[in-house]
């Protein structure tokens, strides 16, 4: 228990998600969109909230658009890690991490 307690400080998972709090985190999802936030905090099953969030989707679609992202504000919002396909974060210590997707699995 103590050898348990001890890895868990020394960098286990729930250690290393800690220090991504409050960071800087873009998710992408299956159907294409982005959505960039502060990284609040991940669940067991890894679904992610990021707070003050902003979704960017492609608008190649549309002809009237001269920008080929278009951004809404949505605040604090839950991603199924169902949906994920890539994370990107940006710590406050300038140290860049990029995680294919990121996950809790015990080992």
């Amino acid at each position: 228990m103590e050898s348990e307690g001890r890895a868990e400080r020394e960098g286990g998972p729930v250690s290393r998600v800690r220090k991504l709090v409050s960071g800087r985190m873009l998710v992408g999802i299956k159907d294409g969109r982005f959505f960039l936030g502060s990284f609040y905090c991940m669940d067991k099953q890894g679904n992610i909230i990021l707070q003050d969030a902003v979704e960017y989707r492609s608008t190649h679609t549309r002809q009237s658009s001269t920008s080929p992202m278009e951004q809404r504000c949505l605040g604090l919002i839950l991603i199924p890690s169902s949906s994920r396909t890539s994370c990107h974060v940006h710590s406050d210590s300038s140290i860049h991490h990029h995680f294919s997707l990121l996950s809790l699995h015990q080992t």
